[in-house]
C-alpha cells in the first residue's frame, strides 16, 4: 500500500512538474514576442542609424533574438532563442520560435542587452531556413548587413548573401560578424504557444493559423515592412 501511494505521489509530482514547465516556457515565449515586437519598433524609429529601407523591405524572413547576452548567450556557450516569420502569398507566415547556437560572434565582452536581428534576403535563404537547421557560413550564406537610411549601391548584399545580420545595443544598429552558427527550431517554444510540436516549414510557409499571442509580432512586422515599402518608393522618386 506504501509503495503504491509512493508511486501515486511520485506519478502527480511529475505532472505538476511538467505543467510548470509548459506555463514557465509559455510565459517566457509570450515575452519573447513582445520584446521582439519593441526591437522592431526600434528598427523603424531610427532609420538614420538603423537597417536600409530597402534591405527590409527585400527581406524574405525576419528572425530577432532580443536581449541575446542577458538570455546567457556566451562565447562558445550556450544558444540565444528569437522568433522569425517569413513572407507568403497571403502577408506573412504566422512565427515560428527560434534558438541559436555556436559560432563565432563579432560581439564585444560586457555589452549588455544586445538584440539580434537576421534578415533572410534570397531563395536559398530561405530553402535553408526552412530545413529546420541552417548553419550559418561567410561563402555567401550570411554577412553584416549595412547600417543607414539607404545601403551603398556598391555592396553585393542583393545578389550573394542569403541572411544579412545586425546587432543593436543603446538603440544603434550594427552590422554583426556571425558565422558557424547553427539556427534551428525551439522546440520547447513551438509546443508552448501552439499546443503541440509543428514543423517548421508548415509555419513558415504560411500553413498555420497565427495564434492570438502573437497577433502584435505580426502587426509590427507588417507595419515595418509597409512602412520600409513607402520610404524606399518616394526615396526612388526624389
Amino acid at each position: 500500500m506504501k509503495k503504491t501511494m509512493s508511486v501515486l505521489l511520485m506519478g502527480l509530482m511529475g505532472m505538476f512538474g511538467t505543467y510548470a514547465f509548459a506555463d514557465s516556457t509559455r510565459e517566457d515565449t509570450v515575452e519573447r514576442l513582445q520584446k521582439s515586437v519593441e526591437v522592431i519598433h526600434a528598427i523603424m524609429a531610427t532609420p538614420d542609424k538603423g537597417i536600409p529601407e530597402e534591405v527590409l523591405n527585400d527581406a524574405k524572413c525576419i528572425l530577432v533574438v532580443p536581449d541575446l547576452l542577458k538570455a546567457g548567450f556566451i562565447f562558445g556557450g550556450k544558444h540565444g532563442r528569437g522568433v522569425a516569420t517569413c513572407r507568403t502569398a497571403e502577408g506573412w507566415s504566422a512565427p515560428a520560435f527560434v534558438s541559436v547556437g555556436g559560432g563565432s560572434w563579432g560581439l564585444q565582452i560586457g555589452v549588455e542587452g544586445i538584440d539580434l536581428v537576421m534578415l533572410v534576403m534570397n531563395e536559398q535563404g530561405f530553402q535553408h531556413l526552412l530545413s529546420s537547421k541552417f548553419a550559418l557560413t561567410g561563402e555567401g550564406s550570411v554577412a553584416a548587413g549595412p547600417v543607414g537610411r539607404h545601403a551603398s549601391a556598391g555592396t553585393d548584399w542583393k545578389m550573394n548573401t542569403q541572411m544579412l545580420t545586425y546587432s543593436r545595443s543603446k538603440g544603434v544598429f550594427a552590422g554583426l560578424t556571425l558565422e558557424g552558427a547553427v539556427i534551428q527550431q525551439d522546440n520547447d517554444s513551438t509546443i508552448a504557444i501552439y499546443g503541440k510540436n509543428k514543423r517548421f516549414r508548415s509555419i513558415l510557409s504560411g500553413r498555420v493559423a497565427t495564434p492570438q499571442s502573437a497577433e502584435a509580432f505580426m502587426k509590427a512586422v507588417s507595419e515595418a515592412r509597409q512602412q520600409a515599402h513607402i520610404a524606399e518608393a518616394k526615396g526612388g522618386t526624389n
